[in-house]
């Protein structure tokens, strides 16, 4: 009997690293230039065009009382120039990192910003119109309640995603989200900082009511706020002739006192007309209307390109805003659901006070409009928040193009 010849194996091809690196560099390339959700194109670009079209209002706000200071005439710009410099990279960088860093990162970054805003009341602290909200490090101011917008959005986001199973119970709702976000109000409160409290405020409002608990549970919160806003403002004499001065019909016969900004924001506006005076001819920003670079850079917006250039401003919010709400209709994530309508909540709201105090509809509260104010914290603290959303609009695009696919192939 023959003896069977053995098999021999097939020669084994020899390793070939490099294709298989090459491979990895591609799939690594796919992924970083794959297509991306509408939402991502429409916020970030709204982001972008309203940083842009701010550093131009400061330019235009500033130059000339600089000038007829003996300063020089961009040194304003240049520094908000420089904070747009860092925050645009800041915010594409957010953009890339996936949801579950931000999970991760919620409870250090509120403790983080926390303890930043407590510098406030030590000897780095700086006090400015009876606000004691900014530190000053090495000539450099910074506004540390900026960035606890974002932590608390964050925090909010995760404890609730935590116990979304839960929220039908009020103690659930309460606890820890009360004592921890009055803590963190009461630390801007403590600065005499209203303004800044009461956007936090409907920041932690946005976040209940995207959580999905019963609108009864917002009762006691909203009471409990109103009912502080009132005593803050009975104890406050400055406070009170402030909210006074909205309903005042006669601000001639108090012009030098409570009236004089509100009346310039509108003077302001009022001679813009409709197509404006022209960039750069503004009246009201030679002296007359205080804080024309920040707070009330809306108003020179109105004057400079008119009514056409108000609208502007406001369909950029706008889209802003549907570009946003559209991660929270499209996500199936509670925690990107939460914290995006928060960081809504917090960025269009701030921007439609900031409008309502220059039309006269709300009192002087000293907070700036998002992306266009002259203020480096609040500049980088908005575009990291905008990055935030970028990269929850990264959830949205695989999902919807995967599901368009087997539908095109039916078809």
């Amino acid at each position: 009997m023959a003896t069977p010849t053995p098999i021999r194996p097939l020669p084994q091809e020899p390793d070939e690293p490099t294709p298989r690196r090459g491979l990895a560099a591609r799939v690594s390339l796919g992924s970083l230039f794959r297509p991306v959700a509408g939402e991502f194109l429409l916020i970030s670009s709204t982001a972008v065009l309203l940083t842009v079209f701010g550093l131009v209002m400061v330019l235009s706000a500033t130059s000339a009382t600089a000038t007829a200071a003996g300063q020089a005439p961009y040194d304003a710009v240049i520094k908000q120039a420089v904070f747009a410099a860092i925050g645009l990279p800041l915010m594409f960088i957010a953009s890339r990192l996936p949801v579950s860093f931000w999970k991760r990162i919620a409870w250090p970054a509120l403790i983080a910003t926390t303890a930043f805003q407590l510098l406030v009341f030590t000897p780095l602290g700086v006090e400015d119109g009876g606000n004691r909200n900014w530190i000053s490090i090495g000539g450099m101011q910074a506004q540390p309640s900026e960035f606890l917008k974002l932590s608390l959005a964050l925090w909010l986001g995760f404890i609730l995603f935590r116990k979304r199973t839960l929220l039908g119970d009020w103690r659930h709702v309460f606890i820890p989200v009360v004592p921890v976000t009055a803590a963190v109000i009461a630390t801007v409160l403590a600065g005499h900082d209203l303004g800044t409290a009461m956007v936090l405020f409907l920041l932690s409002l946005g976040a209940l009511f995207f959580s999905g608990v019963k609108l009864r549970v917002f009762i006691i919160p909203v009471l409990g706020a109103i009912v502080a806003v009132a005593a803050l403002a009975v104890t406050s004499p400055n406070r009170m002739e402030r909210i006074l001065s909205v309903f005042n019909t006669d601000c001639a016969a108090d012009y030098l006192d409570t009236c004089y900004q509100p009346l310039h924001a509108i003077w302001g506006l009022a001679g813009g007309g409709i197509f404006g005076l022209g960039l750069g001819n503004s009246k009201e920003k030679y002296e007359w209307l205080p804080a024309a670079a920040s707070d009330y850079i809306f108003a020179i917006v109105g004057e400079e390109l008119g009514l056409i250039g108000a609208i502007v401003v406001l369909g950029l919010f706008a889209i802003y805003a549907i570009g946003a709400f559209h991660i929270v209709r499209k996500t199936d994530d509670t925690f990107v659901r939460i914290v995006a309508g928060a960081i809504t909540v917090w960025i269009v709201g701030q921007a439609l006070i900031n409008i309502g105090v220059v039309l006269r509809l709300f009192p002087p509260l000293g907070v700036p409009l998002p992306f266009m104010s002259q203020g480096g914290t609040s500049l980088v603290s908005v575009l990291v928040a905008t990055g935030v959303l970028l990269a929850f609009a990264r959830t949205i695009p695989m999902k919807s193009v995967a599901s368009a696919r087997p539908a095109a192939a039916r078809r």
